[in-house]
């Protein structure tokens, strides 16, 4: 019984990758007021979710800023309880987090690098 309850949290696992990428979620979802994609397919649909969107595009930045320290906090727990965190998660954390820093930071720049991407 004691086995089972020292393996249900572990912070280290499946949440913390389910955490990162809801982090880069509402990432892109913030950031998608400034990205239609297929902007000739879904036109009206995309303006007004874009239009939505630049409105709580606070309230999704403070989610993935959340999100993102829960993560962090999640891995330091696993090392304070001597657990290994796996790679993929320790990646897509420090990952998920500088996506944030820059969509925080630099906009535009994120805006940017999305729309070239999506106009090849």
């Amino acid at each position: 019984m004691a086995d089972h309850a020292t393996r249900s949290g572990s912070p280290g696992g499946a949440s913390s990758v389910a955490v990162s990428l809801a982090a880069i979620g509402s990432v892109l979802a913030a950031s998608s007021c400034c990205l239609p994609l297929f902007p000739f397919m879904m036109a009206a649909g995309l303006a007004g979710t874009s239009a939505f969107l630049s409105q709580v595009r606070p309230y999704l930045l403070v989610g993935s800023i959340l999100f993102i320290a829960f993560g962090f906090y999640q891995a330091w727990c696993a090392k304070k309880c001597r657990r290994r965190t796996s790679v993929i998660s320790s990646v897509l954390l420090w990952v998920s987090a500088a996506f944030v820093f820059v969509s925080i930071f630099f906009p535009q720049i994120m805006a940017n690098l999305m729309a070239g991407s999506g106009a090849r």
